[in-house]
């Protein structure tokens, strides 16, 4: 009994580590039905015809791609496979990056043009303050794109002068900028809006869903995985389940058996 409570860690990060690494080898299929949530943003941009306008705030760094970048590369795939413009554009310096290669990349994939089929306006400091200018005029806000090429007359924001005119808006996030989007954005505005977040801040957005502030929101990697199985196109976040699922069962167990050693050792003392 003293050895198991004793026992060294190592052994436990062994198990960890055979945990993700059997899955990702030897793959297996898992279902991932998608909850109402997900399939309320699902049917929001599903519903939009060809042309229409789908704004993307690629709100996160580095630290949380794992989780929100599957949530970009699927909403990207849904859009560009309905003929759908999208602008995209991000308020963390540190998401430039992720943000153009993903739009630039699913793009190609669909012989999207930039400046034609979607816009990538980049970054802007201010957060609350560029969405409001937005929302007063999305030109004076953005002059030019990311690539330096001037907003005004560009064919990718035809019809499109401010929020007031954006057909859909998501913002993918790992921090607490989607309350500037609800506040300065969709309640001044008046658009629609979903959010995207990390699983740990899912809990949080009920409340903006319960008020109608939201239409739905994409938890973790798990509410990518369910946006890739709705558009019928599994990638990253599906295969990312399978790993993701064994590890937190074998976590369960861990705490099982440590609780039962615990209790055992405790009542024979």
């Amino acid at each position: 009994m003293d050895k198991l409570l004793k026992i060294d860690r190592r052994i436990i990060f062994v198990f960890v580590a055979l945990a993700v690494t059997i899955p990702l080898l030897f793959r297996f299929k898992m279902a991932v039905p998608p909850t109402r949530h997900v399939i309320s943003m699902y049917d929001k941009i599903n519903a939009l015809s060809e042309g229409s306008h789908v704004l993307i705030s690629f709100d996160y760094d580095p630290s949380s791609k794992e989780e929100l970048q599957p949530m970009a590369v699927a909403l990207l795939h849904h859009c560009f496979k309905k003929n759908i413009k999208v602008i995209g554009m991000t308020l963390y310096p540190a998401g430039t990056g992720l943000a153009e290669k993903a739009i630039k990349q699913i793009g190609k994939e669909y012989g999207k043009k930039s400046g034609e089929d979607y816009v990538f306006l980049g970054f802007k400091a201010g957060s609350s303050l560029v969405i409001m200018n937005m929302g007063e005029d999305i030109y004076t806000a953005f002059q030019k794109d990311f690539y330096g090429k001037k907003t005004v007359g560009m064919e990718a924001l035809k019809g499109v002068s401010s929020l007031r005119d954006i057909d859909y808006a998501v913002n993918l996030t790992a921090g607490g900028i989607y309350e500037a989007w609800i506040v300065y954005g969709r309640e001044k505005y008046n658009f629609d809006l979903g959010v995207g977040c990390t699983a740990v801040m899912g809990p949080e957005m009920y409340p903006f869903i319960q008020s109608n502030q939201l239409t739905g929101f994409l938890g973790g990697l798990k509410g990518a995985a369910e946006y890739e199985t709705l558009i019928d196109h599994k990638d990253r976040a599906a295969a990312g389940m399978s790993p993701q699922s064994v590890v937190h069962v074998l976590v369960v167990c861990f705490i099982l058996f440590g609780n039962f050693l615990y209790f055992k050792s405790g009542r024979q003392k």
